[in-house]
């Protein structure tokens, strides 16, 4: 028995079970005003804050809002799918414009060659697209399920069915969201505490447990942190490297026997079905590394790196830009995808410090480090935004073929954000750079490019704490992501967000053994409501 595609208990009559298109006239209309507005937040925000707020419940949100107008036909907006495609627009471009986009542009800026800022935007977009191809391609397989945490998306898909089906599940959003905004002005990062009662908790005990040690560190080590001795980076590179290899072993297909529970829970629920297969996954992670090969060789042609190193020198440039692209991606995505959280920051940062221990000369290392940063925070991004609409289409009967074409319109609606992003770079970037608002990560890139590393310690180090992170991987395994969200922790600086963490997850713990799965799916929408509210409250800044 199909479910109904309206919106419940709206009232709005039920459409054809075709899923909406994005590209209906005054869908697309209402996606693309979403996708300026997420840009120039993003813009402002990440020029002025250094960081990204998570717009997805603020498009959401305005689509309710513009659902509620009874004329032109903008109840339409009433349906919690074209609800979802808002969301992924309006945070494609904040994404977009932000982490994507002008971060990576602002550093040949920084370094003193603006003359490569317009090139390089063309090579950030390259790294866009084939990020986004790539999310696209293996969302919902083995390696990055549908039903993995992804505590972002659950909060925007929890927003969006509180604001339909109202009652309880309404009121416990409401409670986390005004608990996430209020508590904000304290400088508390209630977001912290809100992935912490939705994703892994193992993976976030980790996390939690990296944050605190980053933040007292100084107050036993006469004030030195844990970054200027390059020790997180050492532990991420020893848990990255495992990561990898588990990714490997996962694409090879050579995975153990399903459990038990496992293959009741698909044979039950065909939303628990992967729709990829690990052939399909293997062949798309393979196209995607020839892409960023073809994208680095593209990069380099229009930023005149031919000219200036030879042809055995350009090939490994290329080799290592494209495998330095593809990582980051992955890695990124995978701490997304259990913890909310992407290093996106310190992935790229572990590339640059390789570029400098490698000899690789200035103007090559700006260019790989800005494609490098480019890819990951959209891919993590999107992750988030088909979590969401997965969310919202799981019970949906037939299931596969109406979640296929729901995450294609999805596709279609990120592009256009990503689009609208582009524009919206392509025509401000230079009134933000002339009047130094530039992103703080690009700063510290490009600080780091120009004084160098003269301290031959630098390996020792890397390679001593990689043993650490390797084994908290190891440990963990590739479905708990230990040792990489450890790194994670150990790389944030975010006052009191450890604390947040561990007494989230003890709250938790003790609500899911007092109360079960009910319990379970309270804390849930808790979390998705302290989430929610502190992304409105850090949207708000920009007033």
């Amino acid at each position: 028995m199909s479910v109904d595609t309206s919106t419940g208990s709206t009232g709005v009559p039920a459409e054809s079970e075709q899923h909406p298109r994005a590209l209906e006239p005054l869908t697309l209309l209402v996606l693309a005003i979403l996708s300026i507005l997420g840009a120039m937040i993003g813009l402002h925000m990440i020029t002025t804050l250094g960081i990204s707020p998570n717009t997805s419940v603020i498009g959401a949100l305005i689509a309710m809002m513009v659902g509620r107008i009874a004329f032109a036909g903008l109840v339409r907006f009433r349906n919690v799918h074209r609800q979802n495609l808002a969301q992924t627009a309006i945070s494609s471009a904040t994404f977009g414009a932000a982490n994507t986009l002008i971060t990576p542009i602002a550093i040949p800026y920084v370094t003193g060659r603006p003359d490569l800022v317009w090139p390089m935007l063309g090579g950030a977009l390259l790294g866009l697209a084939i990020d986004v191809w790539v999310l696209y391609r293996a969302f919902g397989s083995s390696f990055l399920p549908a039903s993995a945490a992804w505590p972002s998306g659950v909060a925007a898909a929890e927003t969006i069915k509180a604001g339909d089906t109202g009652g309880r599940q309404a009121k416990l959003l409401a409670v986390g969201g005004a608990a996430g905004f209020t508590l904000n002005f304290f400088g508390l990062p209630m977001s912290a505490a809100g992935v912490a009662l939705i994703g892994n908790m193992w993976a976030l005990l980790m996390f939690g447990l990296g944050l605190l040690v980053n933040q007292y560190y100084p107050n036993f080590f006469d004030g030195q942190t844990l970054a200027s001795q390059y020790i997180p980076h050492g532990v991420m590179i020893g848990a990255g490297l495992v990561a990898l290899v588990q990714a490997a072993i996962m694409l090879s297909g050579r995975r153990g026997p399903k459990a038990a529970d496992e293959v009741t829970a698909e044979e039950t629920d065909p939303s628990l079905v992967p729709t990829v297969t690990v052939e399909a996954l293997r062949r798309t992670f393979g196209i995607g590394y020839g892409l960023y090969v073809a994208g680095a060789l593209i990069l380099a042609t229009i930023t005149g790196l031919w000219s200036d190193m030879s042809v055995l020198a350009m090939i490994g440039w290329v080799l290592f830009a494209a495998f330095a692209a593809i990582v980051h991606e992955i890695i990124v995505g995978l701490a997304a995808m259990h913890s909310g959280w992407f290093p996106a920051f310190a992935v790229t940062l572990i590339f640059l410090i390789f570029g400098l221990l490698l000899g690789i000369p200035t103007e090559p290392l700006v260019v790989l480090v800005a494609y490098c940063a480019a890819t990951g925070p959209a891919f993590a991004d999107m992750g988030y935004d088909f979590k969401a609409g997965w969310l919202l289409r799981r019970e949906h009967r037939p299931y596969t073929a109406y979640e296929l074409e729901g995450r294609r319109q999805q596709l279609i609606g990120g592009v256009i954000g990503f689009v609208v992003a582009a524009g919206m770079v392509a025509l401000l970037w230079r009134s933000y750079f002339e009047d130094g608002k530039i992103p703080p990560v690009s700063g510290v890139y490009g600080d780091t490019i120009t004084a160098g590393l003269t301290d031959p310690k630098v390996w020792v180090t890397l390679l001593l704490w990689a043993i650490p992170g390797a084994l908290v991987q190891i440990i963990g395994g590739p479905k708990r992501q230990m040792g990489v969200l450890l790194a994670t922790g150990l790389l944030v600086s975010s006052p009191n967000a450890g604390w947040l963490v561990l007494i989230a997850l003890a709250v938790r713990l003790y609500w899911e053994k007092s109360r079960g799965a009910q319990g379970e799916n309270e804390m849930a929408l808790v979390g998705a409501g302290l989430i929610a509210g502190d992304s409105v409250y850090a949207a708000g800044k920009i007033l």
